[in-house]
């Protein structure tokens, strides 16, 4: 329950954070931040503390990256979904997108479990399995950030009422994920633990309170970034057992974030817009 509760409010922190930034500072550099591992720490440190052995809590840690591999094409839907859609009202569109996104978050989510469970017990090692996943995740990120479409900042005031309702909503959808993986298997808690909840709460409330143009701008960063999560993950595989909750979660943090977010934002430095 502790560990239920640590990550549900981290979320919810990280959720008001998140979209801030992205209106504060633009799509690149909010959406880059914004992708921090911050929800996985907790999430990880209570699978570890729930898992039988090892093994187990490896198995979990390597469906990570496939998670965040899913998440970002959950993100990709965000990138690429507005311009097939109807000339709806904004409401209408927006609530096609959060469902047409869901389910293809929901229907691949369960495809990776699967593909990951037989790939396990056909022998291929949990890790490599997560190295595939973090490699997809970047190659997707790398690619939507080449030409990036404009990332303005946001031009509309957020109330306090708005920014708890964010909060609100990635806590609960983040603490029923934990809740989850505390009860299932390996792979299913790795991919449940990273639930896209944030990612949804901010594509949401910066759509309605700032328009298209400035959640669209967030997409790639966000994609980019997303990957030092299943990087998080993966150190956090190898440094928790070892050195323990404390230190051994501060030194995957600081791995990820030297390996993956550093990198990724000075490549987003030298990026154009494609209209620049």
């Amino acid at each position: 329950m502790p560990g239920v509760l640590a990550a549900g409010i981290s979320a919810g922190l990280v959720a008001i954070a998140a979209t801030v930034a992205v209106e504060r500072l633009g799509g690149r550099l909010g959406g880059l931040l914004g992708t921090l591992p911050t929800t996985i720490v907790p999430a990880a440190a209570g699978i570890a503390a729930n898992t039988t052995s090892p093994e187990a809590f490896e198995a979990a840690m390597a469906a990570v990256p496939v998670g965040m591999w899913v998440d970002v094409l959950f993100l990709l839907c965000w990138r690429v979904g507005p311009r097939w859609l109807p000339r709806w009202s904004g409401g209408a569109r927006l609530l096609a997108m959060v469902v047409g996104s869901l389910v293809v978050w929901l229907v691949i989510a369960m495809l990776a479990v699967q593909g990951l469970d037989r790939a396990m017990a056909l022998g291929v090692p949990a890790l490599w399995l997560g190295g595939l996943g973090i490699g997809a995740s970047l190659l997707l990120g790398v690619v939507a950030t080449v030409r990036p479409p404009p990332a303005p900042k946001g031009t509309q005031g957020v109330g306090p009422g708005t920014l708890l309702s964010r909060g609100v909503l990635a806590a609960a959808a983040i603490a029923g994920a934990v809740s989850l993986a505390s009860i299932a298997g390996p792979t299913v808690s790795g991919i449940a633990s990273v639930f896209p909840a944030i990612f949804l709460t901010s594509m949401v409330s910066l759509w309605w309170s700032q328009g298209e143009t400035v959640q669209g701008g967030a997409v790639g960063p966000m994609m980019l970034g997303a990957s030092s999560v299943s990087a998080y993950a993966l150190f956090a595989a190898v440094c928790l057992p070892r050195f323990g909750m404390w230190a051994g979660g501060l030194a995957a943090w600081l791995l990820a974030v030297g390996t993956v977010t550093v990198p990724a934002f000075l490549w987003l430095r030298t990026r154009r817009t494609a209209t620049g």
